[in-house]
């Protein structure tokens, strides 16, 4: 199951797809409406109650948040972190963000004055998808979902990467979230962690890597359903 994060949608995971569909893997996406962490775990539980089997979560971005929250939820067996938060209880985003030196997508967000925040244009082709095809990250510009300001403070009340087995995919060449904070995080979490020579949509500008890395928590989650 493919949870979006912020400034995107569904089909930032249109590479990924079909890679994963390729292997006999049933995919689910979740299409959050990113005004609040309630919300969007609200819209990740009903996609996972619509799941037959054993669900892998997985998160990209602020949706790590979400998969954090949601993710206690007894069908989720293992979770998957993509450049993404991995909240303590009672931590917020905004909390992990400001622990670290700010990155250059924070000075590119555009705010319309009404709670909602995107990021501008030369952001997206700069700081989110810069070793994407500029046509590429153009489009992602103009599809790109408005984020809800109030998000940064939703802090989460459970985590469920402490009982539920987790990786994580580090974008060392993130210039959206800390690539140091995306270290620290997977080393708090014990994840299997994977490095990527990648900005912040390694989903998108590595989709093979960051297929491997689900494809290793399916079977590793289908393995222990054997048992």
């Amino acid at each position: 199951m493919l949870v979006h994060g912020a400034w995107a949608d569904g089909s930032s995971w249109s590479k990924v797809i079909p890679l994963l569909q390729a292997r006999g893997v049933k995919v689910l996406g979740v299409q959050n409406p990113l005004t609040s962490l309630a919300d969007d775990v609200a819209a990740t539980k009903k996609v996972i109650a619509d799941a037959s089997g054993p669900v892998v979560l997985v998160g990209h971005s602020w949706a790590g948040t979400v998969i954090t929250e949601a993710g206690v939820d007894p069908q989720v067996k293992a979770l998957v972190y993509v450049a993404a938060f991995a909240n303590k209880e009672g931590q917020s985003g905004g909390d992990l963000v400001n622990a670290y030196p700010k990155t250059p997508a924070l000075g590119t967000i555009w705010d319309n004055g009404r709670g909602f925040l995107r990021q501008t244009e030369h952001g997206m082709i700069e700081n989110f998808a810069p070793d994407l095809p500029k046509k590429d990250a153009r489009t992602l510009f103009v599809t790109q979902a408005p984020l809800s300001a109030s998000t940064f403070g939703d802090k989460v009340t459970v985590a469920a990467w402490r009982t539920v087995p987790s990786w994580y995919i580090v974008s060392a060449n993130d210039r959206v979230i800390s690539p140091q904070m995306e270290r620290d995080l997977a080393a708090m979490m014990k994840a299997k962690t994977t490095v990527l020579q990648s900005s912040h949509v390694s989903l998108l500008s590595h989709p093979r890597e960051v297929a491997a890395v689900i494809l290793d928590a399916v079977s590793t989650v289908a393995k222990e359903a054997k048992k």
